[in-house]
């Protein structure tokens, strides 16, 4: 299946930014005739800082190399690569957790704030699922935004999916649903809904997302199965925050990365992983249908820090 396959070689090439600003930065640390001391220490972890990794996890990586060469399983600097290639696996192992389609509508809520790539997000997940023969419904019920239900219905058009919306201004609340009432009846596979990103304050944003979420409870009980959290990688810090915020009002069941080669800090996954204890269900890594794809923790490593 092509979406359950991943993004194989797409993957590397999407975190080539990342890849080469590690690499690049982490070249020097890693020579095999620098002396283990104070000042490769501090070196590796401004590093791994700049990368957005996150200060945390910079320090638990220090510490565990202090440890390895206090033990003697380090005696080259050389040796600290694939030391951290091996933390960092371990690091995002609890992140390889598939969507959760086994339901008869799946209902997928997407969040985020607008530019994330959200709506993008929607459509390629629906091309995808579609893709593998499944009945797919789009919900436009991001209606404070006239071009959000326009892009929506583009793609719809594009991708052969029947998307339900009302005229902008409309009530999200309604759009949502008479999508749930439709999927329901309709017993397709999954309900992918868009939503706003952007309201006058952000306690409005998150009541309006509360409200969607018990409107689809209400009509459809243990649903939405899946709320996600569309960011776009590019945002770095900014991004981490949007989605403690999203994840405190909501309650996420996880995270979706936008953009990852756009960005030379693709470190920001194994933040999110590690801090906010949400796994990455979705990367992008472009602009095409095909460069949306499961996460793979393996893959990701290998794509960010080579062996060579």
């Amino acid at each position: 299946m092509k979406f359950l396959g991943g993004l194989g070689e797409r993957l590397s090439a999407g975190l080539r930014r990342s890849r080469e600003f590690l690499a690049g930065e982490l070249k020097a640390v890693f020579e095999s005739d620098r002396p283990i001391d104070e000042s490769l220490y501090s070196e590796l972890e401004e590093t791994l800082i700049a990368a957005d990794l996150g200060a945390a996890l910079a320090a638990d990586f220090v510490n565990r190399a202090r440890e390895e060469v206090m033990f003697g399983t380090v005696t080259r600097a050389d040796q600290l690569r694939p030391l951290f290639r091996r933390f960092l696996a371990d690091a995002l192992a609890v992140a390889a957790r598939p969507l959760d389609l086994d339901h008869r509508p799946a209902v997928l809520l997407m969040l985020g704030v607008n530019g994330s790539g959200k709506t993008t997000t929607c459509a390629k997940l629906a091309a995808a699922l579609k893709d593998e023969g499944k009945d797919v419904l789009l919900a436009a019920a991001d209606t404070f935004r006239a071009a959000a239900i326009e892009q929506l219905q583009a793609w719809g058009e594009r991708i052969g999916v029947e998307v339900v919306h009302q005229a902008a201004g409309s009530d999200p609340a309604a759009v949502v649903f008479d999508a749930v009432k439709a999927a329901t009846a309709r017993q397709v596979d999954a309900l992918i809904v868009d939503t706003a990103g952007r309201l006058h304050t952000k306690t409005n944003l998150m009541q309006e997302l509360t409200k969607l979420k018990r409107v689809i409870e209400r009509q459809l009980p243990g649903a939405p199965h899946e709320s996600l959290m569309i960011l776009d990688a590019t945002t770095g810090q900014n991004g981490f925050a949007q989605a403690r915020m999203f994840h405190d009002a909501v309650g996420l069941t996880g995270v979706g990365l936008t953009k990852l080669d756009g960005t030379a800090k693709g470190g920001i996954v194994v933040r999110i992983v590690r801090e906010l204890g949400l796994p990455v269900k979705l990367v992008g890594v472009g602009e095409k249908p095909g460069d949306l794809g499961p996460f793979q923790p393996e893959r990701f490593v290998e794509a960010l820090v080579p062996a060579e």
